[in-house]
């Protein structure tokens, strides 16, 4: 893919928005075809013990020390 045919100013509204975000790594892929984001504070990334599905479609993952260890964002398109 040549850099030409990127909408560079996308990645620019992604990089304003991170700023606010705590200070630690993450690492961010998206699914297009299941239209799901996965957000992981480890790479690689851990196996949950444990998870919750919030009201709004998010799976919080958590590790066996009830730490959080990654998020999934359901429908994510439509946010």
């Amino acid at each position: 893919m040549a850099l030409a045919s990127i909408d560079v100013n996308l990645y620019i509204k992604l990089v304003t928005n991170i700023k606010h975000l705590p200070s630690q790594d993450f690492y961010l892929s998206y699914d297009a075809e299941a239209d799901v984001v996965y957000i992981n504070f480890q790479n690689p990334a851990a196996t949950a013990d444990d998870s919750e599905l919030t009201n709004d479609d998010i799976i919080i993952r958590y590790n066996k020390h009830e730490e959080i260890i990654g998020l999934t964002i359901l429908h994510a398109s439509k946010r």
